[in-house]
């Protein structure tokens, strides 16, 4: 019998369709009532229109499961973390995050084509709860909800201008490849006023590697530019490759791929440093994400750049399929990382979880390649 296990050697994406695939070419046997249950790309439902829902938040007190002491790794210390949970069939599957300047609000969008908004509750410093909590339909350009796989699978997210309150916001799309602008008005995500112009080898990504991260630079020389990464579009160079938007044209830029992690967002520092989340997994060796860091003095149309990484984490930790980055600035002024996991809707086989991270300032350094 062929084995439907994806190949050892290879990198495999952590979705619902290739977990259930590969527990049953495993022989689980909850695998296979599973299987049968399953729909390809089957999406669930969402609102019409944007509604009001409850979730519920278990709390993460320690990262590393066998050492419930630790707080530091790698160049960042572990503040908490919430497994979401909630009734609504459209919550989930969620893909980029934006988090208010003071960290008390998020908004969040899932490949499913839906939005997300919160209040961030805490305790002691601790993300302890979502409140207030809303979920939406993304739209297209004429104000109805985005309708099939290809159009809805919204992948990163990012403040262009404004903030939660009133702002305009970039969303990418894979499947059929595209960054839109949506303004969020009155605590809701609106129809695009327009697209980015991509680069022409945009068109050739994959249609499920496609735009995965986008960021705005906020400091250095090219403070305001737009950048972005497809998930895995490498064409066998060894780098990924990103473009960042200098005059409103969007260059070539590439970031080392030095062991098959798939990128799934960045975001900015204050200082115009730009974060880059990665995933890895294989069956042999599970999940694992990456953090790297680059340099605002290297970033740079056509740079090819290495970065430094902040922290990296196996199974052994409590992460999950990790793809939305956000920064924030802490009450005591410190910088906060916080992470989102996607799904992918599988609430057996997979969880939502809510990460909070500080970044160690004055270790951390410049990423040098």
């Amino acid at each position: 019998m062929r084995s439907i296990i994806p190949d050892a050697g290879k990198p495999a994406r952590l979705d619902r369709r290739t977990l259930l695939r590969g527990l049953a070419g495993a022989g689980c046997a909850l695998a296979l009532p599973m299987l049968a249950a399953a729909q390809d790309d089957a999406a669930p439902p969402l609102p019409s229109a944007p509604e009001s829902i409850e979730i519920e938040a278990r709390p993460i007190l320690h990262f590393e499961r066998g050492k419930p002491d630790a707080k530091r790794f790698g160049q960042l210390e572990f503040r908490g973390g919430m497994v979401l949970t909630s009734p609504s069939a459209g919550f989930g599957g969620w893909s980029g995050l934006v988090m208010e300047a003071d960290g008390s609000k998020l908004l969040s969008i899932s490949d499913a084509g839906g939005w997300l908004t919160a209040d961030l509750a805490y305790q002691a410093g601790r993300p302890a709860g979502l409140k207030n909590a809303r979920l939406g339909p993304l739209l297209a350009a004429r104000g109805r909800p985005l309708m099939d796989k290809r159009e809805k699978d919204a992948e990163g997210v990012t403040l262009l201008d404004g903030s939660l309150a009133n702002g305009t916001l970039l969303v990418s799309f894979e499947r059929l490849h595209r960054i839109g602008r949506f303004p969020f008005r009155n605590g809701e995500v609106q129809a695009p006023t327009g697209y980015l112009p991509l680069h022409p080898d945009a068109r050739r990504m994959s249609a499920n590697k496609g735009i995965e991260a986008v960021a705005v630079l906020q400091g250095g020389r090219l403070k305001g530019s737009v950048v972005a990464f497809a998930e895995r579009f490498t064409r066998g160079s060894g780098y990924h490759t990103g473009w960042i938007w200098v005059g409103g044209t969007p260059t070539p830029f590439y970031l080392q791929d030095p062991d098959g992690f798939d990128i799934t967002d960045a975001a900015s520092l204050p200082n115009g440093d730009l974060l880059v989340l990665e995933r890895f997994f294989r069956w042999t060796d599970g999940v694992k994400m990456r953090i790297r860091r680059l340099a605002a003095s290297e970033i740079a149309p056509g740079a090819r750049l290495t970065g430094q990484t902040l922290i990296e984490a196996d199974g052994s930790f409590e992460i999950d399929n990790m793809e939305g980055l956000a920064v924030h600035r802490g009450a005591g002024g410190e910088t906060v990382l916080t992470l989102i996991s996607d799904d992918n809707f599988n609430r057996i086989l997979q969880r939502t979880l809510l990460l909070q991270f500080t970044l160690i300032e004055e270790r951390a350094g410049s990423a040098r390649p």
